[in-house]
């Protein structure tokens, strides 16, 4: 966002950053194995430069790099304050700005608010009895204690999911014994992920064409894979029986086989790519333990059964809260309207963007706007434009306030979730897509080209554009 406002030649901004340095889940996820499952080609900017990938699909350090050369490059370090926890932010309808705090007291004046927060970006941690009490080293995979030696240590994983499929088969290998405690199993797809040779990579470098042309052509080949989202229908069918395949060629143990596999529709939960973690479970010092977990003890992981498996180590790959968005920030809109009461049945927004209630308040990678078929920098790249588009009409004359019209978000979001209805992620099973009631607050029901072609232009009858008295002019 921060570069395509200094491409239109804007430079009164800033960026409000939390931790220390960029990179978001790229930089607080550095566990042994951390990759993204979207091809190189297509997780990067249309508008900038591909960077030289190494591997079809990229690495976390990879993308963390660079992450900070495109920072480095687009100059917006200048603009960015480090160390700079939003807590809450206030609009001030008599000066028509957003007023907001920060955890170390300062506040920042702005005409507009874009929350760029992301989905995964709080760890969530079980509620399971005498956690606290572990003896031994304990941490979430977004918060990866490197310097706790893993070789030679029994070590417990629980949870089985996106983070785990990458972490096992790195610590496998290491671990004098690793524990897999997994709730549900997921459907597992073939990655196919290799490192590209040298020939391969100059080629991508000299041909900028060539280079475009295989970006397109994955970017079409994931739109086509939306149709496995749909409940019994031909294309999920046919995921299934490649999973399945998958699994009855790497794991010739029947009973473990069985454990392995899901008992829920495909994509009710995260389909997860690796060419590894089947291979990692029949290893003779790993085991794969579906008992239910009663307690955490000083010495190790107690279940269902009674059994208690004594540990070193234990690494929480349980995900992330993923249906509040904005975390603990305090929001405040027209009136007096808390974000977090609007959302307290469920995180909602027009287009993913906007809130009635809330003028000039824009929200990236918002509520239903997830992806599982294809890259989420498409998704964003539509956001990109179209706050780009609401930032030039308030930048007309006379208009200090842009605000969303209720009957418009009831109308979006009545047929977003209608839309949403006929899905797998609807099927039941627990998923992070969904609040606790059952709402789907994350994934877009469509294609990014339906999503493109509702974001391409704003429609004006949608929302309210305010003019300040003249005295209020410019303020801010």
């Amino acid at each position: 966002m921060a570069a395509r406002l200094k491409m239109a030649g804007e430079d009164s901004f800033v960026l409000l950053e939390k931790a220390g340095g960029v990179g978001g889940t790229w930089r607080d996820n550095s566990y042994p194995g951390c990759a993204c499952d979207v091809p190189s080609h297509l997780y990067w900017y249309s508008f900038d430069r591909q960077p030289n990938w190494s591997r079809i699909f990229p690495t976390q350090a990879e993308i963390l790099r660079n992450i900070e050369s495109f920072v480095s490059r687009r100059q917006l370090a200048p603009h960015i304050h480090f160390e700079t926890e939003v807590t809450a932010a206030t609009w001030d309808a008599r000066q028509a700005v957003w007023r907001i705090d920060t955890a170390s007291g300062e506040q920042v004046t702005a005409l507009s608010f874009v929350a760029a927060a992301g989905q995964l970006s709080q760890p969530k941690l079980p509620d399971i009895e005498g956690r606290d009490g572990f003896g031994g080293p304990a941490f979430h995979s977004a918060q990866w204690r490197h310097d706790v030696e893993l070789g030679g240590k029994r070590v417990a994983c629980i949870g089985s999911g996106a983070s785990a499929v990458q972490i096992v088969p790195e610590i496998a290998p290491k671990a004098d014994r690793l524990t897999l405690f997994q709730r549900s199993a997921s459907y597992v797809m073939p990655r196919n992920d290799r490192a590209y040779n040298a020939e391969e990579r100059r080629g991508f470098t000299m041909d900028v064409e060539a280079l475009r042309a295989r970006r397109e052509a994955l970017y079409q080949d994931h739109e086509g894979r939306h149709g496995a989202m749909r409940l019994g229908s031909a294309a999920a069918e046919n995921f299934s029986a490649v999973a399945r395949a998958r699994l009855n060629a790497q794991v010739p143990d029947p009973v473990l086989r069985e454990k392995l596999w899901p008992d829920y529709p495909l994509g009710c939960k995260r389909i997860l790519l690796s060419d590894d973690f089947y291979p990692a479970m029949t290893r003779p010092n790993v085991e794969l333990v579906t008992e239910g977990i009663t307690a955490i003890e000083p010495s190790g992981v107690r279940t269902s059964d009674g059994r208690l498996r004594e540990v070193d180590v234990i690494v929480y790959a349980t995900g992330f809260e993923a249906t509040s968005f904005l975390g603990p920030i305090e929001i405040t809109g027209r009136d007096g309207r808390s974000l977090r009461g609007e959302w307290r049945d469920g995180a909602s927004a027009y287009l993913g963007m906007a809130v009635a209630g809330f003028p000039n308040f824009f929200l990236l990678y918002g509520p239903n706007t997830n992806l599982v078929h294809n890259s989420i920098i498409a998704m964003l790249e539509c956001q990109f434009g179209y706050v780009m588009e609401a930032l030039r009409l308030l930048d007309e004359d006379n208009v200090s306030a842009m605000e969303l019209r209720s009957a418009a978000m009831d109308r979006f979001n009545g047929e977003l979730q209608r839309k949403l209805g006929g899905t797998a992620w609807a099927a039941e099973c627990s998923n992070w897509y969904k609040t606790p009631g059952g709402r789907l607050t994350n994934n877009w029901p469509g294609t990014v080209e339906e999503y493109k072609a509702e974001t391409a232009r704003i429609a004006i009858a949608d929302y309210d554009l305010r003019a300040a008295p003249p005295t209020e002019q410019g303020a801010g």
